[in-house]
């Protein structure tokens, strides 16, 4: 029963946030009931289909420390079927769907989550947040921290997972929240439960410009890459909905743009995945190279062996290595 009300949310929850939730303005009640209303049922028909019948993952409802109610995906190797022991944990790994803040799935992950887990073996965990614009910042960024908090405090008896091993991933949105859990006390070092490394994908780490006021994805000869003809320029209202009544007083706030987080707060290893035909290129390159100036500037950060790279896929787009691109993608990483 808890599965199929939770379903039936989340593939309506455009039109039920539209017509019930409170202070949401006109302008985007009529996006979310006329544009995002029927991209998400072609998007959730799309990322669950493939799952309908056989799933790489069981399904799971946590409350956190907040109160709220989370369904998780849990994704472990064939062969970690062994009881929780202290001297048996697997390495723990989160992961954090995409969704411009608005919505999306974690089951849209669940491809690279599988293979994470059957090359790895780790227990991979795929986490939800609630959605913009009912919920605006801090709420995605709230959920996630104490998502985290409750894979720290309860993974190794629940999953035999060992929340001193603890990696995370992102995409899109989801990456912006991964490195803006890392803020957490608990969550970067001297803690014992630090996370250790961090990988994204077009993750949006700066909201402190609006998607519209972003620089523009350029050639080598200076032109604009991004389309001429933006299919979902209609929803940037919509897309900015999450930080866009929070920039003024959190303009120099890294839990709503990640790019301003001070190296030691980041976890040890980051490695970002960055298609070149995104506006977010240049905030996620940005973000690296001043990550790199600073170990380099350091000599005691430096020998401590800290990392981060980018990758850039110069013909690749935002949201790329969904679908049909991810076994090409996987082939070439």
């Amino acid at each position: 029963m808890m599965s199929r009300i939770w379903g039936l949310w989340s593939w309506l929850h455009p039109s039920i946030d539209a017509l019930f939730a409170r202070d949401i303005t006109f302008s985007e009640r009529w996006r979310m009931l006329l544009l995002l209303q029927p991209i998400t049922y072609m998007t959730y028909a799309l990322t669950c289909s493939p799952w309908l019948f056989s799933r790489a993952f069981t399904t799971e409802y946590i409350t956190v420390d907040t109160g709220r109610m989370f369904r998780i995906l849990v994704f472990k190797a064939k062969d970690n079927t062994s009881k929780p022991s202290h001297d048996k944990l697997r390495p723990l790994h989160l992961d954090v769907h995409g969704g411009a803040f608005m919505g999306g799935k974690p089951e849209s992950d669940a491809r690279f989550c599988d293979l994470l887990a059957r090359t790895t073996g780790a227990v991979v965990i795929s986490a939800t947040y609630r959605f913009a614009p009912a919920h605006r910042f801090p709420a995605a960024i709230d959920d996630i921290d104490a998502v985290v908090r409750f894979l720290q405090a309860n993974a190794a008896q629940r999953w035999a997972a060992d929340p001193a091993l603890m990696t995370v991933s992102g995409f899109s949105a989801g990456g912006n929240l991964v490195f803006a859990a890392t803020q957490q006390p608990a969550c970067h070092a001297p803690a014992p439960t630090a996370i250790k490394a961090a990988v994204t994908f077009f993750a949006v780490v700066d909201l402190r410009l609006p998607p519209q006021e972003k620089p523009r994805p350029l050639d080598a000869k200076g032109n604009d890459r991004s389309p001429k003809n933006d299919p979902m320029a209609a929803l940037i209202p919509l897309m900015d909905s999450y930080a866009v009544r929070a920039r003024k007083d959190h303009m120099n706030d890294a839990r709503l743009s990640p790019i301003l987080a001070k190296l030691e707060t980041l976890p040890k290893d980051i490695l970002l995945i960055v298609p070149a035909i995104d506006i977010a290129v240049h905030e996620q390159l940005t973000f690296v190279e001043r990550i790199k100036a600073e170990i380099e500037a350091d000599p005691n950060v430096k020998g401590k062996g800290r990392r981060a790279e980018a990758v850039v896929y110069e013909n690749a787009f935002h949201g790329w290595t969904y679908g049909e691109y991810f076994d090409n993608f996987t082939e070439n990483c």
